[in-house]
């Protein structure tokens, strides 16, 4: 099977939108006030009201718990978590999903759950939803370009659904699909991708606490670009792990090949730890930025595993993580 490389995303796609808006907003708002001893707020950011958290075309989710696995720091506002977005299947630019993704229609939604297990079958979105009790976890999430959001998902662990479906000792990995639907995702009309897209979980992994199974965002449900209705979140790795819009899941005893473990082995591997001392080959991972902090705002140091090394390390005990990355 011949596999293309996507074309190369331009610099103005790799920069947040967050940023370069501000910097024109930044200039209009200096000539505007002139001579009148406005000041800058703190960061580079100019004095203005919070953006709105909610969208009232989305259903708010019921009886939500918050979480104490959560971090404190600042949420990401709606606005950059919404709007800048990767999600190829409507599009390689980040501001694409939201543009595109209406298309998609989350409802009816059903998940095959099958492989190694005793009890395999097909379950519906909603059979799901009430199942169980949503936490709101507010976790890091960094992309390995070189960027960063705090984002307050809702959803439940990924290891109290597998468990219904009885793994066996066969069980290694845990894999799973995105929706192959062309029509619903006009992403997947150009192959820049091997279609569907796949990631996977060692069977550890999968069944670690913080490894979840996310359903909504501040309190709603999931936008369409944020991989509605069901996403994995994976907050000690990049990004891409974390696949959206799950048809599939199949516990396997053989490690499966992810997407973008397929398209660039150099580049990504399975296991995309966040390792400041493993450098994208284009790129460095040491520091990062984290989106809407302002046009002055620092870069920060990119911690082992995102931060979260006290809770996740022990599972990578003996291994190499240059080499397993």
């Amino acid at each position: 099977m011949l596999i293309q490389k996507p074309p190369p995303i331009p610099p103005s796609e790799i920069t947040p939108p967050a940023v370069w808006a501000q910097r024109r907003e930044l200039l209009k708002a200096a000539l505007a006030l002139a001579g009148t001893g406005a000041a800058l707020a703190a960061g580079g950011r100019l004095l203005a009201a919070t953006p709105a958290q909610t969208d009232p075309a989305l259903a708010v989710i019921p009886n939500v718990r918050p979480s104490p696995l959560s971090t404190d720091e600042p949420r990401t506002s709606r606005e950059d978590v919404t709007g800048y977005n990767n999600f190829y299947e409507f599009g390689t630019g980040k501001a694409d999903p939201k543009a595109n993704a209406g298309s998609l229609k989350p409802r009816p939604w059903s998940v095959v759950v099958d492989g190694a297990c005793e009890a395999p079958g097909t379950i519906g979105i909603e059979d799901v939803l009430s199942g169980f009790t949503q936490e709101e976890r507010i976790y890091r999430l960094r992309c390995v370009e070189a960027w960063a959001m705090v984002i307050p998902w809702v959803g439940f662990p990924l290891g109290d659904l597998l468990k219904r479906f009885k793994p066996t000792s066969q069980a290694r990995y845990v894999a799973f699909e995105t929706l192959l639907d062309p029509q619903q995702m006009p992403g997947q009309r150009r192959s820049v991708l091997d279609w569907p897209y796949r990631e996977g979980l060692r069977m550890d992994e999968a069944m670690h606490p913080l490894t979840i199974l996310a359903t909504g965002l501040y309190g709603q449900v999931l936008p369409n670009q944020n991989g509605a209705p069901l996403r994995l979140v994976v907050p000690w790795k990049y990004g891409f792990k974390s696949i959206k819009s799950i048809v599939r899941i199949s516990f396997v005893e053989t490690q499966p090949l992810n997407t973008w473990q397929a398209m660039a082995p150099d580049e990504y591997g399975f296991y995309a730890n966040v390792n400041p001392s493993v450098d994208h080959p284009r790129w460095s991972q040491a520091r990062h930025r984290a989106i809407g902090e302002g046009l002055f705002a620092g870069k920060h140091k990119t911690l082992p595993f995102n931060g979260y090394a006290d809770q996740v390390a022990s599972l990578y005990a003996g291994m190499d993580l240059r080499r397993n990355f």
